[in-house]
């Protein structure tokens, strides 16, 4: 009986670390928004910098996702842009969507010009 509270205790703890906020789902081995739509990485953004290197047309092409309401915590932070809004990141690496992508589940934007890739937990 003490071992199963325990080990309860242990899958509770360890299922809090990992949650992603409300608006971040995995589907399909990637991570995706309230959309349902793909979330990527860009090799260029710094982990843990603070910020996102992705602006102004970049951002046109790969819109970031808004950490409005977002409550981080674990693996998720919030980045700062240039222009001041608040974005998403996991793992300190900022998320985008990838405008080309339709549909959900439509991952085209991975590979992109070798720097940008699907987000997976």
């Amino acid at each position: 009986m003490k071992k199963l509270g325990f080990m309860m205790a242990a899958l509770v703890l360890a299922g809090c670390q990992s949650m992603p906020p409300a608006q971040v789902k995995v589907q399909n081995g990637v991570l995706v928004g309230p959309n349902g739509m793909t979330l990527y990485t860009f090799d260029r953004d710094m982990a843990g910098s603070g910020k996102s290197v992705c602006n102004g047309p970049c951002a046109t092409n790969w819109p970031p996702l808004t950490a409005e309401g977002a409550a981080p915590s674990g693996d998720y932070s919030v980045v700062t842009r240039d222009d001041g809004g608040m974005q998403l990141a996991y793992k300190g690496k900022p998320l985008y969507y990838w405008i080309k992508d339709t549909k959900p589940g439509d991952k085209t934007g991975e590979g992109v010009n070798q720097v940008w890739r699907a987000a997976k937990p």
